[in-house]
């Protein structure tokens, strides 16, 4: 074990050496325990703090459209800034362990809050197969793969379907954008949230047009319960 160990750290080293991983922030090279982000990006990454705020802004932006328990953002997304990085190599530079790694350090900072408490099942917003298949993946879900390696909840990227190719809510007014989503997705399997916690993860809130869209496809669900978690939150 020791001598795996020893040759695991080489090989770091190694590939450290002719591969450098960079911070996605600021472009420097990352040292031993960093990962996605630089020590000093990922301090001084905006964080709301939200989760430990009750009736915070994110919460009060769905009151009265949802059967909401709690809900949250991670950071604050300011057009312009340079942590926009993190959600433009996500989504469009195939960057599918950035999504991980902030979606499993955003979790094990609010799991010391309670919020995953009684959560009984991850749902990732889904995309359109065919935009899927463009992108490659589904951003949403690579957060929610890296909030279940820390919490265990499990992610179910099957019950909720999106039917309609919608286009993309960063091109919409405000005001359109609840016309854009609405009745876009499906619910295929009622029963997989029947009388359980559901918690809705999305990569940027804005309007919250398309998370409650979401949350509407489960509606009448017996003993549902939904929390709202997404990566940032727009501002300014």
């Amino acid at each position: 074990m020791v001598l795996w160990e020893t040759c695991k750290r080489w090989l770091n080293s190694l590939l450290r050496l002719f591969a450098p991983r960079h911070c996605v922030v600021c472009g420097t090279c990352l040292g031993d325990g960093e990962e996605v982000l630089c020590l000093e990006c990922n301090m001084g990454l905006p964080r709301t703090n939200y989760h430990c705020q009750a009736d915070n802004p994110v919460e009060r932006a769905f009151w009265g459209k949802m059967p909401l328990v709690r809900a949250t953002s991670y950071f604050f997304y300011r057009k312009g800034s340079d942590y926009c990085r993190i959600l433009y190599q996500l989504k469009y530079e195939g960057r599918q362990d950035v999504g991980e790694a902030i979606g499993r350090m955003m979790a094990a900072e609010l799991a010391r809050s309670g919020f995953f408490e009684g959560v009984d099942v991850l749902l990732p917003v889904p995309l359109h197969p065919a935009k899927v298949r463009r992108r490659g993946y589904n951003q949403s879900e690579c957060i929610a793969r890296g909030v279940s390696a820390v919490t265990g909840i499990p992610v179910d990227c099957v019950s909720v379907v999106r039917t309609k190719d919608t286009e993309s809510q960063t091109r919409q007014l405000p005001f359109l954008r609840w016309d854009n989503v609405e009745g876009i997705f499906t619910l295929r399997d009622a029963s997989a949230f029947r009388n359980r916690h559901v918690l809705i993860i999305d990569d940027v809130l804005t309007t919250g047009a398309t998370t409650t869209a979401c949350a509407d496809a489960l509606e009448g669900v017996e003993g549902l319960r939904v929390s709202v978690l997404t990566l940032a939150v727009a501002v300014g």
